[in-house]
């Protein structure tokens, strides 16, 4: 998820666990030095969202009762958020965390610095997962992480009290309706995650160029059905709006709480506490039409998986792949369903009664179809940042709305 917050100060919990009992694990045998714990036990870091600390913890006990006779383990958990993991992991990488996971467009940075290595029972995790969460945990067809999830992606929250289902396909009536209750509708434009959305299905292009690093843009192109400048006129009408809020994920989940705001958009890593929020209004469907250049626009939105890697330097590299294995497999990501919420990327567990019946994972599948697997350089963020920071500043620059997306534009495609 290309989402950017604030790292968390690790607080840490530590499971001392003696382990007895052997079945046969998917992943290789642990080396002859990782096998004899006469030395101390196997001590394996886990890096994880703040929120799964319950869950990893549930997930721990369930890898001591099938190691229970294989080895003594310390597992220390440390949470981390998954879009800043590679920051947080690059900083030094031989003391890093052993099994982590991480937001899936920092797959490539990771294998192209070594921090990954190509997954050992690879036909066996590809078989057990959906195509694309495969895809997206692989460089050139080689397999370095395991899916985790399949719903790295955003869609849209609304309250039923307030919208109908006529009313939800137009992002500017949307808009009206909360201007007229004197509420909100949210979205986080700070974050070019979801900005990507108003460009989405333009025509206007932005991606990785073949060098894995540098980025190519035409948001700021001056010819086509939609020009760079149409879209800048929209954003910053929405700007101007009464009904609109740009607002992080901390202030999305305050104001549905406290009922100022009654529709937004954003992923299914809220969907518990918006339905606990909003009860039986609470609802979820594909994101919206706006209006740009005289035009219904369909919202784009960028998808994504989580995955778990293992690091090359740990020194239980193979007791870590059998974890990372342990906490993706079916049961456990049924398990982080039904605690977090999250979809699974095992084609199992996806299928289940639960996950299908599930409004938010509904609506990304539903808005899985004007979606595309995010791919983008580390330039891309602080110029969409920017630019959308002067748009809802009432642009004190004075620049022209060309000359702005010309500066965001140079920005994102600097080598």
């Amino acid at each position: 998820m290309k989402r950017r917050f604030r790292l968390f100060l690790p607080a840490v919990f530590i499971l001392a666990v003696s382990l007895s009992g052997c079945q046969n694990s998917s992943n290789s045998s642990p080396s002859a030095e990782e096998e004899n714990t006469d030395s101390g036990p196997v001590r394996l870091t886990v890096w994880g969202a703040e929120e799964d600390e319950e869950l990893l913890r549930q997930i721990f006990d369930g890898f001591q009762e099938k190691y229970r006779d294989e080895a003594e383990f310390l597992i220390t958990y440390q949470p981390q958020s998954e879009s800043h993991c590679t920051d947080a992991l690059m900083a030094d990488l031989e003391n890093g965390a052993d099994v982590f996971a991480f937001a899936d467009d920092q797959l490539n940075t990771l294998v192209a610095a070594g921090a990954l290595e190509p997954i050992e029972n690879a036909d066996m995790v590809r078989s057990a997962n959906l195509p694309e969460a495969v895809s997206a945990a692989s460089v050139n067809d080689t397999l370095y992480a395991y899916p985790l999830t399949a719903d790295n992606g955003y869609f849209l929250y609304y309250n039923k009290q307030y919208f109908s289902e006529e009313d939800i396909l137009s992002w500017d009536n949307m808009m009206d309706i909360a201007g007229e209750q004197g509420k909100k509708i949210s979205m986080d434009w700070s974050s070019g995650w979801y900005v990507y959305s108003f460009f989405g299905n333009t025509g206007l292009t932005v991606g990785l160029n073949d060098d894995g690093i540098t980025n190519y843009c035409t948001w700021n192109d001056t010819e086509g059905a939609v020009k760079g400048t149409d879209v800048a006129k929209a954003m910053t009408g929405m700007a101007r709006h009464s009904g609109f809020l740009s607002t992080d994920d901390a202030g999305f989940l305050e104001g549905v709480q406290n009922g100022t705001i009654i529709a937004g958009i954003s992923g299914v890593w809220n969907a518990l506490a918006v339905e606990e929020a909003w009860g039986r209004g609470f609802g979820a469907s594909k994101l919206p039409s706006y209006t740009c250049a005289g035009q219904q626009v369909q919202m784009a939105s960028f998808s994504g998986y989580k995955l778990i890697g293992v690091n090359a330097y740990s020194q239980y590299r193979d007791w870590a792949a059998r974890l990372a294995d342990w906490i993706t497999n079916e049961e456990n990501q049924e398990l982080r369903f039904l605690l977090r919420g999250q979809g699974p990327s095992n084609k199992n567990a996806a299928s289940s009664e639960e996950v299908q019946n599930s409004p938010a994972i509904a609506a990304l599948l539903e808005q899985s179809e004007s979606s595309c697997l995010q791919r983008i350089g580390g330039n891309f963020w602080e110029p969409v940042t920017s630019f959308t920071a002067e748009l809802l500043a009432g642009n004190p620059s004075g620049k022209t709305l060309q000359e702005q997306l010309d500066t965001m534009v140079t920005g994102i495609t600097a080598p």
